[in-house]
């Protein structure tokens, strides 16, 4: 047998699908309070229903919250139809379903949610005794974060993320493109009408790309917003060619392009041993250099060229995996 909010579910699917979740819990009383999450400007269904084969057309149904009058309905008699009395902040907004009401289904739907619309809201029977339902609803306002440059040097850029009006509060972290957490620096944090505006600063000193993430783990709610650096000089990816396949073993070419200042490569293999190479070649083009290094492997396994750049604090890298037939 389906439980209530399943059946509701079943009826309503069209509605249902504004729902970021919806589940039953128990509260510190031992009632069981439906909670529902939407986020804000979507539409939140509120749950209510008796038994499917109950008839409920002709009886009367009171959804309040915090005391406040949302939806009344009183055999054919309610709100939208002209009755007075329902508070104005759900004028226009709160609709049931009338073909549903011959199932046992007082469900209703709030249009466009606002923050606002939070909180505890009960669904009553008055003439049908002990017929008292609890939803929890939780309007999420999860705006994309805003990435600014407060700073730019040659050897660093200081990045600055703004997340504006979000409910519930969320976790702001800045990442690198490996997904790893960066060192925050001045976060602020303010409340205005139950919103918050948190700001995170941070520093980096290699180019790449960087995220701004704010995540709500009450609504399962992750946004991000993507920014890329380039740090002044600093080197490129190295790009790693085969040069082909002697008896000695395989030779691998690596080349970075652009670099400033110069970059020491260095060939590596998977146990971060530096590996014989020939002399660097070195091409200087307006004060910034290409260089190309060259060496042989002889075994099977995984080797990096790595370009390091000691006064920017900069290190790049590329791997391949080289078969060697032995």
């Amino acid at each position: 047998m389906l439980d209530p909010l399943s059946r509701i579910m079943q009826l309503l699917p069209v509605a249902c699908l504004c729902l970021l979740s919806c589940s039953a819990v128990a509260d510190g009383n031992g009632s069981e309070v439906t909670r529902v999450v939407v986020k804000e400007d979507g539409d939140a269904l509120l749950p209510c229903s008796l038994s499917t084969e109950q008839n409920i057309q002709s009886e009367l149904f009171d959804w309040k919250k915090d005391g406040r009058n949302v939806f009344l309905y009183d055999a054919a008699d309610e709100y939208n139809s002209g009755r007075s009395g329902q508070d104005v902040q759900f004028k226009g907004r709160v609709f049931h379903f009338q073909d549903q009401l011959k199932h046992g289904n007082a469900s209703i739907i709030i249009r466009n949610t606002r923050v606002e619309d939070s909180g505890d809201y009960t669904c009553a029977f008055p003439r049908l005794q002990g017929h008292v339902f609890h939803i929890k609803l939780v309007v999420g306002a999860a705006p994309k974060p805003s990435i600014t440059t407060l700073e730019e040097t040659n050897d660093r850029e200081v990045l600055q993320c703004e997340v504006h009006g979000a409910f519930p509060k969320p976790t702001v972290e800045w990442k690198d493109s490996a997904g790893n957490i960066l060192p925050a620096e001045d976060t602020q944090v303010s409340e205005r009408g139950g919103r918050f505006y948190i700001t995170v600063n941070t520093t980096v000193t290699k180019t790449g790309r960087y995220r701004c993430v704010a995540t709500q783990e009450t609504i399962h709610h992750q946004i991000y917003s993507e920014t890329s650096v380039t740090i002044n000089g600093a080197s490129s990816k190295p790009n790693i060619v085969t040069l082909g396949s002697t008896d000695d073993g395989v030779s691998l070419q690596c080349l970075v392009e652009g670099a400033s200042p110069k970059p020491l490569l260095q060939w590596k293999d998977s146990a971060g041993n530096i590996l014989p190479a020939k002399e660097p070649q070195f091409t200087e083009r307006g004060g910034s250099y290409d260089v190309i290094l060259q060496t042989t492997v002889t075994k099977t396994g995984w080797y990096r060229c790595v370009a390091t750049q000691e006064e920017i604090s900069h290190q790049i890298q590329t791997e391949t995996y080289v078969p060697v037939n032995e």
